[in-house]
C-alpha cells in the first residue's frame, strides 16, 4: 500500500463561504465538478466563492476507473433551463472567470456541444465581463460539433485533456484515444486562434518521467497555451490504484520544462486539478491578448 505523504495534506475550509456557495449550487439546481468528481480543493475553491459547474449530468456514458463520477449509459435529455441556472450563479457568486465541464454524453449526437453553446451565451447575457473556460470532453471526434461550439460559442479557454500518457490509456481511459485528444486541440487552434487552448494530465499511474515530457512535446507541437499537472488520487477502493507519489520537486523540473518549450502557462503541483486557479489566466490574457471574431 502506498502511503499518502504530508505535502498532499489540504487546509481546513471556511465552512461558512462553503456553505454559501453549496447553497446557491443546490437553490438552482446544479452540479459540480468539485463534488461529483471529489477533487481535494473543493474547501479552498468554495471558500474564495469559485466553482467548476458540471453541466449535462451528473452521470457519464463512459466509466473511466480512476474517475469518481457515476456511470448511465442510458440516453437521457437535457434541462432546457440548466443554461439559465447557471447563468444566474455566475452572477450570484460575482464570478470574473467561470469554468464550465461536463460528462461525456456519448448519447447526444454533438456530444453536448450545443448545451455548452447555450450555457455561453446566458451567461454573457448576465455578466458580460466574465471570461469563459470550456473543459470539453472529446466529443468522440465529432469535428462539425467542435467547429459549432467555438465559432458560435466563442470560449475565451477551450480546455481538453489528454489524463495520461498513451502507454496507460487503454488501463485508464478505455474509451479514449490520445491521439484523437491531440487533434480536437490541434483543430481547436486553428478553428478559433483567438481562444487559448489548455490541457492537463494526472500522474502517479506508472508513467515515467520521459513519458510525461513527451506529452508536454506533443502540446506544445500543437501550440497548446497551457498544461496542467497534478498528482492522481484514488476516490475509492474500487478505483484505480495510486502506483506512486510524485515529490514535489519533479512536478517542479516538469513546470520548468514547459515553460522552456514555451507554454505560456505551466501548473504543475501535487494539487493541481485542470480548473484549479483557473482564475489565473485572466493576467495571461492581458499579458498575451488575442483579438476574437466579431
Amino acid at each position: 500500500m502506498v502511503v499518502k505523504p504530508d505535502w498532499l495534506r489540504v487546509k481546513a475550509p471556511q465552512w461558512e463561504r462553503v456553505g454559501n456557495v453549496k447553497g446557491i449550487l443546490q437553490d438552482l439546481g446544479l452540479n459540480t465538478v468539485c463534488e461529483e468528481a471529489s477533487c481535494p480543493n473543493i474547501g479552498e475553491c468554495f471558500s474564495v466563492g469559485t466553482a467548476t459547474f458540471l453541466i449535462m449530468g451528473p452521470a457519464c456514458t463512459r466509466a473511466c476507473p480512476y474517475c469518481d463520477i457515476d456511470f448511465d449509459k442510458a440516453p437521457k435529455g437535457l434541462d432546457p433551463l440548466e443554461p439559465v441556472h447557471l447563468a444566474e450563479a455566475v452572477r450570484r457568486m460575482q464570478l470574473k472567470h467561470v469554468v464550465i465541464t461536463s460528462v461525456n454524453r456519448d448519447d447526444l449526437p454533438d456530444g453536448g456541444a450545443s448545451q455548452f453553446i447555450r450555457c455561453i451565451e446566458e451567461t454573457r447575457k448576465v455578466s458580460p465581463e466574465t471570461t469563459i473556460e470550456v473543459l470539453i470532453p472529446d466529443l468522440c471526434g465529432n469535428w462539425a460539433a467542435l467547429e459549432t461550439l467555438l465559432l458560435e460559442g466563442q470560449p475565451d479557454v477551450l480546455n481538453h485533456n489528454t489524463e495520461t500518457v498513451p502507454r496507460l490509456y487503454r488501463r485508464t481511459r478505455p474509451q479514449g484515444n490520445y491521439d484523437r485528444s491531440l487533434e480536437l486541440l490541434a483543430r481547436s487552434r486553428t478553428i478559433a486562434p483567438w481562444a487559448y487552448t489548455k490541457s492537463g494530465i494526472m500522474v502517479g499511474l506508472g508513467e515515467t518521467d520521459g513519458e510525461v515530457r513527451q506529452v508536454l512535446g506533443d502540446l506544445r507541437a500543437i501550440d497548446c497555451d497551457i498544461v496542467t499537472i497534478g498528482q492522481y488520487l484514488q476516490p475509492s477502493q474500487k478505483h484505480l490504484g495510486v502506483e506512486n507519489f510524485v515529490t514535489p520537486a519533479l512536478f517542479d523540473a516538469w513546470r520548468m520544462a514547459g515553460e522552456e518549450m514555451g507554454f505560456l502557462q505551466v501548473v504543475s503541483s501535487p494539487l493541481t486539478r485542470s480548473s484549479y486557479h483557473a482564475e489565473q489566466v485572466r493576467q495571461l490574457m492581458k499579458t498575451y491578448p488575442r483579438r476574437k471574431l466579431g
